[in-house]
């Protein structure tokens, strides 16, 4: 069964509100409250977390490729997801000791044989994708893509901060606002990493490193069968009771 008690849920959901509350405690009182003025440069503790997130993301998606072997497809595109965000969110590091536009040059050498090997299995990915989309990861990814990709982008807006405070506009308080956002994406694209490592680990103990694609196959087969049988079983058991 890849369905979760929902005591472990309740228990991961709070130590990632615990691991996350602590996180935005120790960047307020670091960086935002940083002797001489708040601190939001690169060298600040909000962008190198953000930094390390990905970073452990992306490990923990090599490690389902290549040391569970299950979900192949799935967590090489989630690897050039992180890989390449983690690339551009060190571009000014790039710039400095490499060379200017070098993030470009490796987000392109991490993203295009990605796709390319992506699009080649697409039934594999489809598979795969299947049992991903119905996991607690999925809806873990999914919150923080849209909160670091589109909410910040939105929310940290020069427009939005100048209109709100007038004369008194800070940039400081508008760059604040959007690392904080983002960090906050960043930590439910890690806790999503986590949870797909886990259900990785499921997947390799129910056998799927042998025969990858059958056994995934078969999984999804296995859960459209019991919803199925579930939703012909209710009008049953209305009959009887009627």
């Amino acid at each position: 069964m890849l369905s979760l008690p929902v005591r472990t849920v309740a228990l991961r959901g709070v130590l990632y509100i615990l691991l996350l509350a602590g996180l935005m405690q120790a960047t307020l009182q670091i960086d935002v409250m940083h002797p001489g003025g708040p601190n939001l440069t690169e060298t600040s503790l909000t962008e190198i977390s953000q930094a390390a997130m990905l970073f452990l993301s992306a490990v923990l998606m090599l490690v389902i490729r290549q040391r569970l072997q299950v979900m192949r497809t799935t967590s090489l595109l989630l690897w050039a997801f992180f890989a390449a965000s983690f690339v551009r969110e060190n571009d000014s590091w790039l710039d400095i000791y490499a060379f200017d536009g070098a993030w470009q040059c490796l987000v392109a050498l991490i993203v295009v044989p990605t796709l390319a090997i992506s699009i080649i299995r697409h039934k594999a990915f489809a598979s795969e994708f299947r049992l991903f989309s119905n996991s607690l990861g999925f809806g873990l990814f999914a919150g923080g893509f849209l909160t670091t990709y589109l909410f910040s982008r939105l929310y940290g807006r020069s427009e939005m901060w100048q209109a709100l405070m007038g004369d008194g506009y800070l940039r400081v308080v508008k760059d604040a606002a959007e690392e904080m956002t983002e960090l906050a994406g960043y930590s439910l694209l890690l806790f999503a990493s986590v949870e797909l490592c886990l259900l990785a680990v499921r997947l390799r103990r129910m056998g799927a490193a042998r025969q990858p694609q059958a056994t995934l196959h078969e999984l999804v087969g296995s859960h459209e069968k019991a919803a199925v049988s579930t939703r012909n079983r209710r009008p049953a058991e209305k009959r009887e009771h009627a």
